[in-house]
């Protein structure tokens, strides 16, 4: 599912040596598989085709300017929760009308941006929210359209808590009974048009069992909203999609299309995904560099020069990366698992803890992982990246944020320079009364 491989013991992405790349570029180090973007991209549009969904890429798992310009020149729309990700949108030549706004907190400032630019439709959160939204509209003397996050409560039992956000309880939408009183409060107002279902039940969803129950609720809802009169065009499947961080692990998007589409096959609906994780996610890696390495009674640290500043989903979500060093002569890397000595019997693997240079016991990127024995200077690729990593960095101990690549083919180019500590101060210079 991706274009990263091992040749003769070095790792490449696409035709390219990823220790060339840190020679250029240094680490830590983002690395892109333009071929992975698009085929992901391509698969997922090819397993839909039958239902001819927008596809709105999901800018919050992976936000590169240059990364976006791949999408929209695929075909896709953009999935935004921000004022900011509907900057990015803009700037990276979508039409507006293909793209929808999520988030629970929007704006008055950015709802008005959003309305200027006359985007597709808003994912609307709340009660009030709609009311916003209305209100601004009319003030403008303009015409937006709502689709209602509804809240099926079904999860999948394999995503993470602080990733589940189809359950009754949420801040995210309303449940099914509220959202029945919600059209018959607010189904026939004109300046925002509530013309649309919204569902997102979480990420990563490893089945597509509880996608069909999701659907199965809506469509009951949508059924019965039509036959009271109110018009409801389409409904947004959401995102939340899986990727392999695990080889194998994630279902084929044909498996995901073969349960979902016979379910809106002819129910005169536009049908939106929302794909984020699922394109970006095999489409990176961070590359590192081992700086020391320090045994601490029973366990051997590595410490990295990159850490939660820049992938904060093991501290954040006790999620797993695959880790492998971008040489190993000799050793067949294993697949991607969290049992790889178990892969890779009399292999001479060493069990470490990989950790960054952060101040927090959390900052740990993989706790007794079996790898070869490493040295101090040796390079570290962490796989399955590309999906909130570089999105979700920060400047936490005062770090520059990493440099971004985008390989095509044998070409490489820089498409975000490495801060620099000037850009971390510049903000702060030139202090003005208010």
């Amino acid at each position: 599912m991706d274009a990263f491989e091992y040749r003769n013991g070095r790792l490449y992405c696409e035709d390219v040596p990823a220790d060339d790349l840190a020679d250029r570029a240094g680490t830590p180090l983002y690395v892109y598989s333009r071929r992975t973007f698009e085929l992901h991209y391509d698969r997922i549009a090819a397993a839909f085709a039958e239902l001819d969904p927008l596809i709105c890429y999901s800018i919050k798992c992976c936000a590169n300017l240059h990364l976006l310009k791949l999408m929209v020149a695929r075909g896709s729309g953009m999935d935004i929760v921000s004022g900011g990700e509907l900057h990015r949108a803009m700037a990276a030549g979508v039409d507006p009308a293909r793209i929808v706004y999520a988030g629970v907190g929007k704006t008055d400032p950015e709802i008005e941006r959003g309305i200027a630019a006359g985007i597709g439709c808003f994912n609307i959160e709340s009660e009030q929210e709609f009311e916003n939204i209305d209100a601004i509209a009319a003030r403008l003397g303009r015409t937006t359209h709502g689709a209602l996050r509804v809240n099926p409560d079904v999860a999948d039992p394999h995503t993470h808590a602080k990733t589940t956000t189809g359950a009754k309880e949420t801040k995210f939408g309303v449940d099914i009974e509220r959202a029945r009183r919600f059209f018959h409060t607010y189904g026939r107002n004109e300046n925002c048009r509530l013309d649309a279902i919204h569902l997102h039940i979480g990420s990563p969803i490893y089945s597509a069992e509880p996608y069909v129950r999701a659907i199965n609720k809506a469509m009951t809802l949508i059924d019965e909203l039509r036959s009271e009169g109110y018009t409801i065009d389409a409904i947004d499947l959401g995102g939340g999609y899986a990727a392999d961080y695990e080889t194998g692990r994630s279902p084929a998007y044909e498996a995901y299309a073969a349960a979902i589409v016979p379910l809106l096959r002819r129910r005169n609906l536009r049908v939106i995904l929302e794909p984020g994780r699922t394109i970006a996610a095999n489409a990176g890696i961070l590359l590192t560099q081992v700086q020391y390495l320090k045994t601490g009674g029973s366990r051997t640290f590595a410490i990295v020069d990159t850490g939660m500043h820049h992938l904060i989903r093991p501290a954040m979500y006790d999620a797993f990366h695959f880790i492998w060093p971008t040489r190993a002569p000799g050793m067949v890397p294993p697949r991607r698992s969290a049992q790889m000595e178990l892969q890779l019997p009399g292999a001479g693997l060493q069990t470490y803890d990989v950790v960054g240079p952060i101040c927090e016991t959390g900052d740990t990127l993989a706790k007794g992982r079996a790898l070869p024995k490493l040295s101090r200077g040796d390079r570290l690729a962490i796989f399955t990246a590309g999906a909130y990593g570089m999105a979700m960095a920060s400047n936490y101990n005062a770090f520059p944020r990493p440099a971004e690549v985008l390989v095509d083919g044998d070409r490489a180019t820089l498409i975000r320079r490495r801060e620099t500590y000037d850009d971390l101060i510049g903000p702060e210079m030139n202090p003005s009364p208010l």
